[in-house]
This record gives structure tokens, sequence and C-alpha cells, in this order.
């Protein structure tokens, strides 16, 4: 297993150093221990080094601890002639996303609030006491928005995604207009 390969699996690579002082999750820390319990399998580490390690990832408080634990036990870099490099996504994009985010929760909020309160104001006015009906808007409605908030994360992940292709297509599309402009100055030469 790569260094790459291992910190994929957890939500920030704990290399870099905008997310090495964030707290470890419960999750981080499995994973560092699912290396650990590997390596004792295989013979790499004896009892002793495998208990003194486990108690490090337990008691390690932020991702920027868990790379000294398995440094000897993971291949640094990018598999050899992968030609892929795994690239923890930039701090811009980061923030595009969350702002996208933002937007997302308050058209969530939005779509949830002025149906409620339309409904609302018109049973108040119409049938005040009697069956209250708004509750089906409400409830249909709140899904969505609870939906979003609890889904922070993953929805910031998504939007990450997105960007990181987006940047990706318009280096590609960047990269052939100068292979092009190369070629038409070579043409021109000729």
């Amino acid at each position: 297993m790569t260094a790459d390969e291992l910190w994929a699996a957890l939500a920030h690579d704990p290399r870099d150093p905008a997310y090495a002082g964030l707290r470890a999750s419960d999750q981080d820390r499995e994973v560092v221990r699912s290396l650990l319990t590997t390596a004792y399998a295989d013979g790499r580490l004896d009892r002793a080094e495998f208990d003194e390690r486990s108690e490090s990832v337990t008691s390690a408080r932020t991702l920027g601890e868990l790379p000294p634990i398995v440094a000897d036990l993971v291949a640094p870099g990018s598999p050899a002639g992968s030609g892929a490099v795994v690239r923890p996504p930039s701090t811009d994009l980061v923030a595009q996303a969350t702002r996208k985010y933002d937007a997302d929760r308050r058209e969530a909020l939005a779509g949830f609030l002025v149906p409620s309160v339309i409904c609302l104001v018109i049973w108040s006015v119409v049938m005040f006491g009697g069956f209250f009906w708004p509750a089906f808007v409400i409830l249909g409605t709140g899904v969505n928005l609870v939906q979003t908030l609890v889904r922070r994360q993953d929805i910031v992940d998504q939007h990450v995604r997105r960007l990181e292709k987006k940047r990706d297509k318009e280096l590609d599309r960047r990269r052939g207009e100068d292979d092009e402009d190369r070629r038409d100055d070579g043409d021109d030469e000729a």
C-alpha cells in the first residue's frame, strides 16, 4: 500500500498542511489502526510496537499526528508507473465548494419557509382551529432542508469533485490550445 492510497481513505490528506491541524475522527483512526493490524499480521511489527503505535493512534487528536505513526509501513508517493497523481483538493476548491453548499442550504431553507408560511397564513385566515393541513407541506418541504443540513460534508465533497473535474477539463482544454498554437507556429516557420 502506498501513502497516497492510505491517506485517500481519509476525508482529508493529513500530509497537507491545510488539514494537518484538523481533529482526527474515529474513522480516520480506524483506517490507520487497520494498517497497523495488517503490518502486525504480516510480521512487520512485533507485539510491543503494535501496542505502542495503536496507543499513539488512539491518543492522536489531529490528522497531522497520524502520518509519523505509519511512515515506515507505507511506500511513499504514487505507485511507480501508475501515472496517476493523487492530489488533495486545493483550499480554494474547498472554499468554493463550501460556498456552493451555503447556497444550497439557503435554497433549501427558502424552499421550506416560503411554502410553509404561505400555507400557514392561508390556514390561519380560512380555517383556523380546523384540520391542520399545512403539516403536510411543512413535512414535505422539511425533508429536503433536513437532508441538506445532515449531509453537509457529503454535499461539499460532491461539489469539490465537480469543481476538480471542471478544473481538469479546463486545464486539458488549455493544453490542447497550447499544443495547437505550437503546431501552428511550427507550420509558420517551415
